[in-house]
């Protein structure tokens, strides 16, 4: 006899429709095949599957077995398929009635003795059962929640196989999950930090307000204990709130990399990243034999902070390029190329020379020219070009350490900030864009027009600093936020000169050679 289940695998974040079929075959030795592009872990589920059967009371007759994995050149992997599988079986020796199975969606590993162990990607499945018009979903009950951020589909959480076949039987009632969503809003974790504890630093508290305003790169330089890892942690504190899209979008990265807790299951705060300098290329970017989200990928809508810039290895910088300039990373291989979002806000900081001295009045720099050039080599021009904010952080001053309180706050800063992502979201309702940062080519020329005035500053600034066109457009659209930060629409050569101003870099290119 043939059953069929309904479940999906997963591409990068989205999941696709799979099939899975069982065919029972009373003729012949008795054996059991899975064809289908299965991986390691589906062709195991066998093992698992038959002694959860047992265990739990289902005895299976000798036959001969056949699974099949619809369609069967896209690969599967992962142990989501225990519940489908045991279904599967059970339908095809009459236990369960292909009807009362028919349009379910299915998910879930079992243990030996039958009970539903939680699986990753549960969210994507969700969304996919409901675009397919699915009867409902039944998942491990710790998924449960995680699935019912999907409205108009009822999801039920089985503690165990039994309870599952009970349920398709009629013979056991489980309310569907609901995920109370206002409830999750409302009680957002609020960032503890706030920028009225960093003293002093005003001209780079400036500089996040702007950064967080257009959603633009930044990089800070400045000997050790100047406060730029202090200045970064504090962001999360005046990043405007997700909508709830961009939740869905950042809760599906962190479903498909297993990161969600029964308790959370929807991200509703912008998340803040900081891997440690010794991370590898695939744990940055993601990827592996099975590919997963990397830190960039993580960081999605929200910031990405690398710490002590040069101590990355220099060939997991250079694959930060692409995703800086896309917005997206592919990650390819023979078989399949998945694509992960990675629209981040990349906040790093530095040392100016390996002592870390090298512009601090008060201690003396130990370091030779030679090692000063081969420190800061190890950031490509490339990479620099794709950060749009390059701050000085100097030592603080003791008669500013003695002060009780910054004199920025950052529910002050945050009102700015809202108040200009406010201007550019009326700005860009028609458009492909969300924020200054993605303008480019046409949309750059429409928003950040210049008259003769400012080009002739503009060019004079570029001819000097022998700023590349990306530098030029990075310019622009810094300019193009400090105009939305003072509530301004025209661009103005002052605007420009602030965002040169944030070109230290650029400025110090002629030491760096």
């Amino acid at each position: 006899m043939l059953a069929k289940i309904a479940t999906t695998a997963l591409m990068g974040i989205e999941a696709f429709h799979v099939e899975l079929e069982v065919d029972f075959a009373r003729q012949g030795m008795p054996s059991f095949t899975m064809v289908g592009l299965a991986e390691g872990a589906v062709r195991e589920s066998k093992e698992r599957v038959f002694a959860a059967l047992k265990n739990t009371g289902f005895k299976l007759p000798p036959a001969r077995i056949t699974v099949n994995l619809a369609p069967a050149d896209m690969r599967k992997e992962g142990s989501a398929y225990d519940l489908p599988l045991a279904m599967g079986l059970l339908a095809g020796i009459d236990v369960v009635r292909q009807d009362q199975v028919q349009g379910y969606f299915l998910a879930g590993e079992l243990s030996l003795t039958g009970e539903l162990k939680p699986v990753s990607g549960i969210l994507p499945l969700a969304l996919k059962a409901r675009s397919m018009g699915a009867r409902g979903l039944i998942v491990p009950a710790d998924n449960a929640q995680e699935a019912s951020v999907v409205k108009e589909l009822p999801v039920y959480g089985a503690h165990s196989l039994s309870q599952a076949v009970r349920f398709l039987l009629g013979e056991e009632a489980i309310s569907p999950a609901d995920c109370d969503l206002d409830e999750l809003w409302k009680n957002r974790h609020q960032s503890p930090l706030d920028f009225s504890e960093v003293k002093g630093q005003e001209h780079a508290k400036r500089a996040i307000e702007i950064a967080a305003a257009g959603n633009h790169n930044l990089i800070f330089l400045g000997p050790p204990g100047s406060g730029k890892t202090m200045l970064a942690k504090r962001l999360p504190s005046i990043l405007p709130a997700l909508e709830f899209e961009e939740a869905l979008e950042v809760t599906k990265v962190y479903s498909v990399a297993g990161m969600l807790t029964k308790n959370q299951p929807l991200v509703v705060t912008r998340p803040f990243r900081s891997p440690h300098h010794t991370i590898s290329d695939a744990g940055l970017i993601g990827g592996g034999h099975y590919p997963r989200p990397g830190e960039v990928s993580l960081a999605h809508r929200g910031v990405l902070f690398l710490d002590e810039l040069p101590e990355f290895k220099k060939h997991v910088l250079e694959v930060l390029r692409q995703p800086l300039e896309d917005g997206v990373v592919t990650i390819s291989r023979a078989a399949v190329s998945l694509t992960y979002p990675a629209d981040l806000m990349l906040v790093a900081a530095m040392n100016p020379c390996p002592c870390g001295y090298l512009t601090d009045e008060n201690h003396q720099c130990t370091c030779s020219p030679q090692q000063i050039q081969r420190y800061r080599s190890r950031l490509s021009g490339p990479l620099l070009d794709r950060i749009d904010l390059h701050v000085e952080v100097p030592a603080v001053p003791y008669k500013e350490l003695r002060q009780k309180s910054g004199s920025r706050d950052s529910a002050t800063m945050l009102a700015n900030i809202e108040r200009a992502r406010a201007v550019q979201s009326s700005r860009y309702r028609n458009t492909p864009l969300l924020t200054n940062s993605d303008l480019d080519g046409r949309w750059l020329n429409k928003f950040c027009f210049l008259g003769d005035a400012e080009h002739d500053f503009l060019g004079a600034a570029v001819r000097r600093l022998s700023l590349s066109a990306r530098a030029y457009t990075r310019v622009l659209r810094i300019a193009r936020t400090i105009a939305d930060l003072e509530g301004t629409d025209n661009l103005t050569s002052d605007h420009l000169a602030e965002a040169i101003n944030y070109r230290t870099l650029d400025r110090q290119a002629q030491t760096w050679a």
